[in-house]
């Protein structure tokens, strides 16, 4: 998405600069206008096509089974500094969940800090409301981390979030 935000970007300016050329040359030699559009489309072209190659999916069957990798990654930056030493001294292999078990108590988790967050209880720890789209699977990576962050926020502050 931020390759297809730049590209649009760059296209606008391109245009708007060629555009401001076109209109000054114009006034001096219309045959330089064609040359300019020979030169305006075919960039626009090159670079629209680079940014709708934003994801490259990579198709593999195995029997009836197919795996579309998708290179859209999700990432989640938790900036309470004392979350990362709680998580590593919580967090072990062996009381890991499923991606599943994970998505399903992030949503109420999300729910619930939103809930706090509209009406102003704990404004301290919540200051902020979390966008997290049910919809989208956001990997095992991000769901758990946030799973362990609802949890370290539970301790440090006592409020109810993944209950």
């Amino acid at each position: 998405i931020k390759r297809l935000i730049f590209s649009i970007f760059m296209v606008q300016m391109v245009c708007v600069f060629y555009f401001e050329k076109i209109l000054r040359i114009h006034i001096k030699n219309p045959q330089k206008i064609i040359a300019m559009k020979n030169l305006l489309v075919p960039a626009c072209l090159v670079l629209l096509l680079w940014s709708c190659n934003l994801s490259e999916i990579v198709s593999k069957s195995h029997g009836d089974r197919i795996n579309i990798s998708d290179s859209t990654e999700y990432e989640i930056t938790i900036s309470d500094p004392g979350f990362d030493t709680w998580y590593l001294m919580h967090f072990s292999p062996s009381n890991d969940y499923s991606n599943e078990y994970y998505h399903s108590k992030n949503q109420l988790a999300v729910s619930n800090w939103n809930d706090y967050f509209i009406r102003g209880r704990h404004h301290l720890l919540i200051d902020s409301n979390i966008y997290y789209d049910c919809s989208v699977d956001y990997g095992i990576d991000v769901n758990r981390k946030l799973y362990w962050y609802f949890k370290y926020a539970e301790e440090k502050s006592g409020i109810r979030l993944l209950k």
